[in-house]
């Protein structure tokens, strides 16, 4: 006994790796086979060593067929062209050491595909190609905090250098680079910072499906986005950039090989959102459950629409502005150069064109997680679901048409000024909107003040501020003076900080009980959520007063009559960075050595992710649920989302 067929052998040696995990299960050969792939199989160590030799073999063919430097603005004898070719084969090396060629050789070969994951994976599965979404939330939720935190750490190192009214701890072009890294590492991870984690993760489920349309997509979307970080990170070995996180022209022809890692990463980061959004649509579109028609989705599943829809028409101009960019300085072409007849203000117009846009790429996700969350706290159905939904499509809609107010002081054709100052005002219309649906929910509601109630309400206060400066930067007369001022950044970051990170720990602390199955400690939750609140208001708000005495952002020295305000603001920034250790404490303190086990629906909601398990099931549904009811009825009678093998009318 125990002897496995010849025939068997040769059929389990002559199918692919995905396939051949599903065969002889429990056998001796089962676990040597399994031990052998996690010494040398496809993973995240496989994944990295391929992804250095890459950059090497890339950079060293480049190198061999180009010879020296043909990047005739940089004053280096550096070959450019290399360092682009390093990167790339190096992000390919990556791949193919998690496996993502696995499966297209395999269909070639004409074995079948498979999407069936192991019902016992291990945390192995969190280290490599997993196609099951649940796996892919986790996986961004980890990775995305991990790059937060360090662009956190470069804003700690830009309020130590603003302590002084001078330079005193790096020099200028560092300062510039810091500034870039935090800028750009922000802007580029938080475009996910809610689609990643939670759409990934919940969707699927908002929806009634088991997986999201296309699996190995939805993995290769994460795995670009931290082969992106690494790349920006590692600006710092090729004298990085001072462009900041726009990376204007003529300044990117003229800087360092740094700006092409930035180059690099926004072009990678442009890939992986072009691929999510088109693969939250084909998800939402076609694989909606019996029942759950298009005035019966969850809130939350609108704002993805909408977000996603954004990344679709947005994110592939950014592609292919950056890839003119890259030419520009390793190919000797001419898109933005105005000595050679480029043109610098066409790289300024396409880059808004997708940058404003980003802004409610940010923004909007914030806003439908509010929504999502207030009605189960206030204990009343949502307030205006269709004027929601509409304000929503009216911001995505409308952040098209608004790009050129970011240009109203760089020379633009004074007839376009006032379009452009009419359409950024009109976008409050429907943002409005959203935002009174918000206030009625409240109205008169049973309002229980749990965590992520708490950073729910803070997002109002904050985006009011961030909204109501934002009209001095849209009106051209008051954008000229304030346009390149920490009066713009503080606008900037209470429009998204206050807008998006608020919402993103408010998702934490709302789903990670149903992510994870443990609570959260609440009593160190609320001391996080205060600090932040104080903190984040004490560090913003007084640069508005250093913005209107004139202090310039991205300069390393400023006048000795902000110093007080600045020398307060890097004290609050430090504290507000001292809350996010915090969270950061109760997060493995709770998940990792208290394991205190969370109640399948520990908020009382109707929603039908709570009515599943805690964490959910692999396959999340037995069978299919059928849809009926109305996911915000609090306090109303009425057929709630019956997942498999609940009883009818469960709540």
């Amino acid at each position: 006994m125990g002897q496995v067929p010849a025939a068997r052998l040769r059929a389990r040696r002559e199918v692919p790796a995905e396939v051949r995990d599903h065969l002889l299960p429990g056998s001796a050969e089962e676990s040597r086979m399994t031990v052998a792939r996690r010494l040398v199989g496809f993973n995240l160590l496989t994944a990295c060593l391929l992804g250095i030799g890459g950059w090497y073999v890339g950079w060293f063919a480049a190198h061999a067929v180009v010879g020296p430097s043909i990047d005739y603005f940089a004053d280096v004898d550096f070959n450019e062209l290399s360092l682009v070719m390093g990167y790339l084969c190096g992000v390919l090396g990556f791949l193919v050491g998690l496996g993502f060629l696995n499966y297209p050789f395999a269909r070639l070969r004409g074995y079948p595909p498979s999407l069936r994951e192991k019902e016992t994976g291990g945390i192995g599965r969190y280290f490599g190609l997993c196609t099951d979404h649940k796996v892919v939330g986790m996986q961004y939720l980890v990775g995305i905090g991990f790059f937060f935190f360090i662009g956190g750490l470069n804003a700690m190192l830009i309020r130590t250098e603003l302590l002084r009214p001078s330079a005193q701890v790096f020099p200028a072009g560092t300062y510039l680079t810091i500034v870039g890294l935090h800028g750009t590492m922000m802007m580029g991870m938080m475009t996910s910072g809610i689609l990643g984690p939670f759409a990934n993760y919940l969707i699927p489920i908002l929806i009634g499906a088991r997986r999201m349309a296309f699996p190995r997509i939805e993995a290769l979307t994460f795995w670009l986005l931290m082969a992106a970080g690494v790349i920006l990170e590692t600006t710092i070995f090729f004298g990085g950039f001072p462009t900041g996180w726009t990376g204007y022209q003529p300044l990117g022809t003229q800087a360092n090989p740094g700006i092409e890692n930035y180059y690099l990463f926004f072009a990678l980061v442009g890939i992986s959102m072009t691929l999510l959004g088109m693969n939250m649509l084909a998800t939402v579109v076609t694989m909606r459950a019996p029942g759950l028609t298009w005035t019966r989705l969850p809130i939350f599943v609108w704002g993805v629409i909408s977000t996603s829809v954004l990344m679709v028409l947005a994110a592939p101009v950014l592609i292919a502005t950056l890839s003119m960019a890259i030419l520009d300085r390793v190919a000797q072409t001419n898109f933005f150069v105005p000595a050679q007849g480029g043109s610098q203000y066409l790289y300024e117009n396409l880059f808004w064109f997708f940058g404003h846009p980003e802004v409610y790429i940010l923004a909007l996700p914030g806003f439908a997680i509010v929504l999502e969350i207030l009605p189960v706290f206030a204990r009343k159905p949502l307030w205006g679901y269709r004027l929601a939904v509409g304000g929503l499509l009216g911001v995505t809609l409308l952040s098209f048409f608004v790009w050129q107010h970011h240009l109203f002081v760089s020379g633009i054709n004074a007839d376009l000024r006032p379009f452009y100052m009419l359409s950024t005002e009109l976008i409050s219309i429907p943002t409005g909107l959203t935002f009174i649906c918000g206030m009625m929910t409240l109205w008169r509601g049973n309002i229980r003040y749990s965590v992520p109630m708490l950073f729910c309400l803070a997002w109002f206060f904050n985006f009011f501020i961030g909204g109501l400066t934002g009209v001095f930067l849209s009106d051209t007369p008051s954008d000229t003076t304030t346009h390149g001022s920490f009066f713009s950044m503080a606008h900037f970051h209470y429009t998204i900080m206050g807008g998006l990170v608020f919402t993103f720990f408010a998702a934490i602390y709302y789903w990670v009980p149903k992510m994870t199955g443990y609570q959260i400690n609440e009593r160190l939750a609320k001391i996080h959520f205060w600090t932040m609140f104080v903190f984040f208001n004490s560090t913003f708000f007084p640069l508005f007063i250093a913005g209107f005495m004139g202090q310039p952002r991205r300069v390393v020295t400023y006048a000795n009559g902000v110093h007080f305000i600045n020398v307060w603001v890097s004290v609050s920034a430090f504290l507000l960075g001292g809350s996010m250790l915090l969270f950061l404490y109760n997060f493995v303190k709770s998940l990792v050595f208290d394991r205190v086990p969370a109640p399948a629906d520990p908020w009382g909601s109707k929603s039908i992710e709570w009515q599943l398990p805690s964490p959910v099931p692999v396959q999340n549904f037995d069978r299919i649920p059928v849809f009926s009811g109305d996911p915000y009825g609090y306090g109303e009678t009425g057929p709630t989302p019956v997942p498999a093998g609940a009883p009818a009318g469960m709540t």
